[in-house]
């Protein structure tokens, strides 16, 4: 799977002083679940989708 999006994201919270578990709340998912959609290991469309809503928001 691609890991280009779990980088993104990656950056996204180094930039905005988050933490992975933080936007697992956010998400209202799990931390382990959120690491595996980031590291490829899980589709997690919903939960992409959600993802790219927050980031085009933020504009990183």
């Amino acid at each position: 799977m691609d890991k280009r999006f779990g980088k993104k994201v990656k950056m996204w919270l180094f930039v905005n002083g988050m933490k992975q578990g933080e936007l697992a709340k956010m998400l209202n998912v799990s931390g382990p679940y959120l690491s595996d959609i980031l590291h490829g290991k899980r589709e997690g469309k919903k939960v992409k989708e959600k993802i790219n809503r927050i980031l085009e928001s933020e504009e990183i």
